[in-house]
């Protein structure tokens, strides 16, 4: 097989090990979907792995305060679970799989940098897009994405670095962690209205919401990107990309109202990708976010996956 670029695929079985509640969308199966396509596809083999590391808690402090992460330690329990918000609730192994999340955006962050890998792809869980400073929420704990972010901007002395999500649901948390960073612009296309409710008005430069009614599809969400996203990220023209790759858009998906398809995220990585190429030597690291139809998320994070390899 021919490829042109090399993609870390970076993941850990203790983020297999969280879980809400039995039952729970957010289920550790979400995992093991995407490696087993990736396998089916015959491209595992073919991407650079490693094991997602433990961070440390203080790594999340550029973007958490101490008091919040702080809390969050001590809330794991040695057994049963512990409910934070209405949706969100750890068991014994929650904290150590949110911390290999933050471990792996972070390593993520050096291997791309470093050139040791083109782009790179965290198959880690629980989200984060959601935890917003002082709040776990929407599944989330520690806001992987931003931290990466700014790890990038902090310790690799980037000035400019982009996050796009496109997960179905707004990245409040993100944008909460990063709101008034000018060396931060986050575009965040979903749902509206749905989970989680408000968003901050557009600020050129910063931010880019971008909503969607309920059944927008193919060529909506197309236009919508090309219209609002592109603009911008070219007139930011960052020097890395950080991608929040929720899947819950599909139109299999059970927790949300758009109807987008495998083909909708090829072609997203794909203008993404045109962006990074142009500004940013090609940098990405990508993130998983939502995703709950097991068969359209394994499809659609290995199509993901395939196009950041350079295979499509």
């Amino acid at each position: 097989m021919a490829f042109n670029m090399s993609t870390a695929l970076i993941t850990h079985n203790d983020c297999v090990l969280h879980e809400i509640s039995p039952g729970h969308p957010e289920c550790p199966q979400r995992i093991g979907a995407i490696l087993d396509q990736l396998k089916k596809e015959d491209l595992y083999d073919y991407l650079q792995h490693f094991d997602a590391p433990l961070a440390d808690p203080e790594d999340a402090v550029s973007c958490h305060p101490q008091s919040y992460i702080n809390s969050i330690v001590s809330s794991s329990p040695e057994s049963g679970s512990v409910q934070l918000d209405a949706d969100t609730a750890m068991n014994p192994h929650s904290l150590n799989a949110a911390l290999r999340g933050v471990g792996a955006s972070l390593l993520a962050t050096d291997k791309v940098i470093s050139g040791e890998v083109n782009n790179a792809f965290c198959a880690t869980r629980p989200p984060g897009h959601h935890a917003e400073k002082n709040q776990a929420m929407g599944f989330c704990f520690f806001g992987n994405i931003a931290i990466a972010a700014r790890h990038a901007i902090h310790t690799h002395g980037l000035e400019r670095v982009a996050i796009v999500d496109f997960d179905v649901h707004h990245g409040n948390g993100t944008e909460d962690l990063v709101d008034g960073d000018e060396n931060i612009l986050f575009c965040s296309s979903f749902q509206h209205p749905f989970y989680p409710g408000g968003h901050r008005p557009n600020v050129p430069g910063q931010r880019v919401n971008t909503p969607l009614p309920s059944g927008t599809g193919s060529d909506e969400f197309r236009h919508a990107i090309v219209d609002q996203w592109i603009p911008e990220l070219n007139k930011f023209k960052p020097q890395m990309i950080f991608i929040s790759a929720g899947f819950d858009a599909h139109i299999e998906d059970p927790l949300a109202g758009l109807a987008l398809g495998d083909n909708d995220f090829v072609w997203i990585t794909q203008q993404i990708m045109s962006v990074a190429d142009a500004s940013a030597d090609g940098r990405i690291v990508s993130i998983l976010e939502g995703g709950y139809s097991l068969p359209a998320l394994a499809r659609s994070a290995t199509a993901h996956v395939k196009e950041l390899m350079r295979l499509g």
